[in-house]
């Protein structure tokens, strides 16, 4: 009775043995797509950061949601793609992908004008310049064009500027879709969506994009796609936003990572997730600002 209670169990046992495996093989796969084992190393660096190396940085973790997840009104089908603080107007400007438009709010949200990109296919990023214009990079045609927006502005015609061509990306269709001003370094940051990458470009003394971009040297970017830029003007630090990965990560100018923050609810204030973050800012007093598809706005300040 005893060897055969034994030999009823030995199935039972190993039918419990693979399903163990097949978890624990699916976990793992999971943990590797997701990145949570970098998240983990990332987590344990955090943790071993003294105060004034926190204080040295924009650092992440301190950040909690004071708007969260407010809705733009009349852009439900625009699709918001990309955010910059104008530190001359003290507002910000977004661009809307599917139906391009320009868009200026106040720092809580409000919607002060929307002015039409004519001649743009697909506008997918902008940053504030230190004269004052805006730079907008649109994906599809794969070009950069600095304009001019001053209070009587009510639309732009990209016939009216000139457009500098960003040249070839590894994947035509997931291109250039992140910019940001670098002021500690006075040039233009750009990044591609997929494979993440980055890259600077100069100014001329006329204000235009000037020679070739040149690839920036870092370790690889730790994200799925790479949704949007910004630069800290108080450290210089840069802030890597991914929609695929829920994930805003800071590193510093030699590629080191600092610090991250998760895009999901429950997380630095935030009650639900945000579903598809495309563009985050940063103002000269460290206030964060995202924007979401559809239409989405978010800040979130250091505590």
């Amino acid at each position: 009775m005893v060897r055969a209670a034994l030999h009823s169990s030995r199935p039972l046992y190993k039918r419990w043995y693979l399903w163990t495996l097949l978890v624990l093989l699916i976990g793992y796969i999971v943990a590797v797509v997701l990145h949570w084992d970098d998240r983990a190393e990332l987590w344990v660096q955090e943790w071993t950061q003294n105060s004034a190396q926190r204080k040295a940085s924009i650092w992440l973790p301190d950040y909690k949601a004071v708007i969260d997840g407010k809705h733009l009104p009349g852009m439900e089908g625009d699709e918001a793609s990309d955010i910059t603080y104008h530190s001359g107007t003290r507002t910000l400007f977004a661009v809307m992908g599917k139906n391009p438009y320009l868009t200026e709010l106040s720092l809580q949200g409000d919607v002060l004008r929307k002015m039409p990109l004519n001649g743009w296919k697909n506008p997918e990023a902008v940053t504030a310049l230190p004269d004052g214009r805006l730079a907008i990079i649109d994906e599809r045609q794969h070009q950069l064009t600095v304009v001019k927006v001053d209070a009587d502005t009510r639309e732009l015609n990209i016939a009216d500027f000139a457009s500098f061509d960003l040249g070839p990306s590894t994947d035509q269709n997931k291109a250039f879709e992140a910019l940001a001003w670098d002021p500690h370094n006075q040039r233009l940051l750009l990044g591609e969506e997929r494979p993440p990458a980055l890259f600077s470009l100069k100014l001329g003394s006329d204000g235009q994009p000037t020679g070739e971009k040149q690839r920036l040297n870092a370790p690889d970017l730790d994200m799925r796609n790479l949704s949007a830029l910004a630069v800290d003007p108080r450290t210089g630090h840069r802030l890597l936003l991914s929609a695929d990965s829920h994930l805003l990560m800071e590193y510093d100018e030699a590629g080191k990572q600092w610090s991250f923050m998760t895009l999901l609810g429950g997380m630095n204030g935030l009650k639900d997730t945000i579903p598809r973050a495309e563009g985050v800012t940063i103002d000269d007093e460290g206030t964060l600002y995202l924007v979401s598809e559809p239409n989405l706005f978010y800040v979130l300040r250091k505590q």
